[in-house]
């Protein structure tokens, strides 16, 4: 039992190490047989099909839901259900990855010879080489691990970390060998922040915000209602239609605090010439990295140098990318 602090924060330490180490030691079987893994994959015309039971099981449903989000189509089948009706989810041109830390469950001694049965390649994710799926495989690729991090070696902790990498490994190799893109990412991802980070653009936010505007020589009295009105916090500034500046709020005020007679004044004198601009197809995330990298809160939207509008902050905070 633990008594103290300092006892569940060495605990805690030895975990992490413990399970550091059984990563590490995964590099040896990055190997022959883990390339004819990827291989079989890539040239299948199905899915992968991914199994096991207990917490493999759970690992292999991790595993397919990565799968899937890069570019390799998979489905999950649990070894029990599938020896009681599921294994009709396994089509001809299928590819099943089995995940067992042993090796030697009655379910997979079960289901290998049905798969093996039906022509389907089986690539074995498995903690020893020697047992039975090892040896029924068409491939394996070895997960095993030195010992648990649990104290009694008995939980499936480092043995299920080493799962989970090996997997991403997989998933990883997979994506780039099959080109797969930021684009194709966004595809799989359109929900939820992470969604949008991929496919939100300027022209997504600028045109449901005014298009606050003066002229060169407008007055700083017409500069004030134009940014007043339009709640931007800023107006752009035109020469002939052509973009020439922009005027923020901030502008207004550090030029309010320096002159005392701004009757004679007009726009082309307190502008900020050649402003930050952005196209409409300019990914929001990278607009908002522009306006840390510049300390401000506004970019102007143009297109071939037209002037369309602007995107606040607060329009990227809205849509909760930061």
């Amino acid at each position: 039992m633990l008594k103290n602090s300092e006892d569940i924060k060495k605990t805690a330490l030895t975990t992490i190490l413990q399970e550091a180490d059984a990563v590490k030691g995964l590099l040896a079987s990055v190997n022959d047989e883990f390339l004819r893994c990827v291989e079989v994959i890539l040239q299948a015309e199905g899915r992968v099909i991914v199994t096991g039971i207990g917490k493999s099981a759970i690992i292999g449903q991790k595993i397919v839901a990565t799968f899937n989000s890069t570019g390799t189509p998979s489905v999950f089948m649990h070894a029990a259900d599938a020896i009681h009706g599921d294994l009709g989810i396994i089509q001809k041109e299928d590819v099943v990855l089995c995940l067992s830390k042993s090796g030697e469950t009655p379910e997979i001694k079960i289901l290998v010879p049905l798969i093996k049965k039906n022509g389907n390649p089986i690539l074995a994710m498995v903690g020893d080489s020697h047992s039975y799926l090892a040896i029924q495989a068409t491939h394996v690729i070895d997960t095993s691990v030195p010992q648990e991090a649990c104290p009694n070696n008995l939980a499936p902790t480092s043995s299920t970390t080493a799962q989970v990498v090996m997997g991403d490994a997989l998933a990883v190799c997979l994506l780039e060998s099959r080109g797969f893109t930021a684009s194709d990412f966004a595809k799989f991802h359109p929900g939820g922040i992470l969604g949008k980070k991929l496919y939100l653009t300027a022209a997504d936010l600028y045109v449901n915000n005014p298009v606050p505007k003066v002229h060169v020589s407008d007055t700083i009295r017409t500069v004030i209602l134009e940014i007043s009105s339009n709640r931007l916090g800023a107006t752009a500034v035109l020469k002939k239609g052509t973009l020439a500046g922009i005027i923020t709020d901030g502008d207004l005020r550090r030029m309010l605090e320096k002159n005392t007679g701004i009757d004679q004044m007009t726009a082309e004198d307190i502008m900020s010439p050649n402003p930050k601009t952005i196209e409409p197809d300019t990914l929001v995330i990278e607009a908002l990295q522009l306006m840390r990298n510049n300390n401000i809160t506004q970019l102007i939207v143009t297109r071939k140098g037209e002037y369309l509008g602007i995107v606040h902050l607060h329009d990227i905070l809205k849509e909760g990318i930061i």
